[in-house]
C-alpha cells in the first residue's frame, strides 16, 4: 500500500435541496483536490438532508430517495469525481424496485460506484429497512470499510469491519447534541449558532462541551485504537432541520490519536496523509492477533432481541405532545 491523501467534510446541508449540496460538495471536493487529496468524504445523507426525514410519510421519503447506481445525484457525483479526480462519499436515502428504501452512502469515481453501505441501524423514519451486510471495498490500494452512524456505537460492527480485512474505516454521521439519558447531554440552542459571529465563544463551549465533542470523545479514539485502524469520521456542522450540529469532523489514525480535525464554525475540512507504517504498529494490530475467539465466540453469537432506543426521537414526541 502507498500513502494517500483523505479529506473529511463538514457543511451545513439543506433539508430535501440535492441541487444546493450538491454544489457545496463540489465545491469543497474541488479545493481539496486542488491540494492534492485523493478521497472525499461527507456526512450520513450528506445529499439530501437527514433529521428532517423523521416526519415523511412513506411516498414522501420513496420519492427523495434514489435508484442506486441509476440515480440522478449518482451520476452527478461521478461526473464531479472525473472532473477533479478525487474520490467521492456521500449519503442518501435508497430505493429498490421492490418499493424498499434504505439509509445508503456511496464510495464513487470516474469508474463509477465503487461501493455502497445500507445502514445497518436506521431509526429516523419506520419506513427504512435495515441493511444486511458489511461492506468491504478496494480504493487505491487499500482495503476500506463503511459504518454509518449508530452502526459504529455498536462495537461489534467496527470490529467485524476490521476482521473483513478494512484497514481504514469510513464513519459518516449525524450526531452529537441531542438529549439522552447520559449526564450532560441535550440540544444546543439555534440561537447561538446564528449569533455565532458575534459570540463564538458560547457555541463552541457547547459544541466541544458533554453535549458535543466532549462525547464524541468517550468512545470515537477507541474504535481506531483497539481495532488498528484509521477512522475518517465526518459530521454536519449548522442546523440539520430543526437540530444544531457541531461538526468536528475529524480523522483519527491507527493509535486513536486525532492528526485532522475540522474546527470551523462553518463549512470546511480538514485532509490528512493516510501512511501503511502505523498499522501493524499500533496496539490494536496486537490485541486483534490475540484474540482467542473459542472463548467467545458462542457469548456473542447468542441470538438476542435487538433492542434500539433513541432519547432524542422519545424527547421530541413528548414535546409535541405537550408532555
Amino acid at each position: 500500500m502507498e500513502n494517500i491523501k483523505i479529506t473529511t467534510a463538514q457543511f451545513e446541508s439543506k433539508s430535501g435541496d440535492k441541487g444546493y449540496n450538491l454544489a457545496v460538495m463540489e465545491r469543497l471536493a474541488a479545493e481539496a483536490a486542488a491540494e492534492g487529496s485523493n478521497v472525499i468524504t461527507f456526512h450520513e445523507c450528506s445529499l439530501t438532508g437527514y433529521t428532517f426525514a423523521k416526519n415523511l410519510s412513506y411516498d414522501e421519503l420513496f420519492a427523495i430517495s434514489e435508484f442506486i447506481p441509476g440515480g440522478e445525484s449518482i451520476k452527478n457525483l461521478i461526473e464531479i469525481s472525473s472532473e477533479y479526480n478525487i474520490a467521492i462519499i456521500a449519503g442518501l436515502f435508497e430505493k429498490d424496485k421492490k418499493g424498499n428504501i434504505f439509509k445508503a452512502s456511496v464510495c464513487v469515481t470516474e469508474e463509477g460506484v465503487i461501493a455502497k453501505h445500507r445502514k445497518l441501524h436506521p431509526f429516523i423514519n419506520k419506513n427504512i429497512s435495515r441493511g444486511e451486510s458489511y461492506t468491504i471495498f478496494d480504493l487505491y490500494g487499500w482495503r476500506c470499510g463503511m459504518l454509518i452512524c449508530y452502526d459504529n456505537n455498536v462495537l461489534e460492527n467496527v470490529r467485524a469491519t476490521k476482521l473483513l480485512g478494512a484497514d481504514i474505516i469510513f464513519m459518516p454521521h449525524v450526531t452529537m447534541c441531542t438529549p439522552s439519558s447520559r449526564p450532560g447531554s441535550g440540544f444546543v440552542d439555534p440561537k447561538l449558532w446564528y449569533n455565532r459571529e458575534e459570540d463564538p465563544t458560547s457555541l463552541r463551549q457547547e459544541f466541544d462541551g458533554p453535549k458535543g465533542r466532549e462525547w464524541l470523545m468517550r468512545w470515537l479514539p477507541s474504535r481506531a485504537h483497539d481495532n488498528g485502524v484509521y477512522v475518517i469520521f465526518s459530521n454536519p456542522i449548522g442546523m440539520d432541520d430543526n437540530q444544531l450540529k457541531n461538526g468536528c469532523s475529524m480523522i483519527i489514525d491507527p493509535y486513536g490519536d486525532i492528526i485532522a480535525e475540522c474546527r470551523k464554525l462553518g463549512d470546511d475540512f480538514v485532509t490528512a496523509l493516510i501512511t501503511p507504517n502505523k498499522l501493524k504498529s499500533s496496539g490494536g494490530y496486537r490485541y486483534t492477533n490475540a484474540r482467542r475467539p473459542q472463548l467467545y465466540s458462542q457469548i456473542i453469537s447468542k441470538p438476542h432481541e435487538p433492542l434500539q432506543k433513541v432519547a432524542w426521537m422519545d424527547d421530541m414526541e413528548n414535546n409535541q405532545s405537550g408532555l
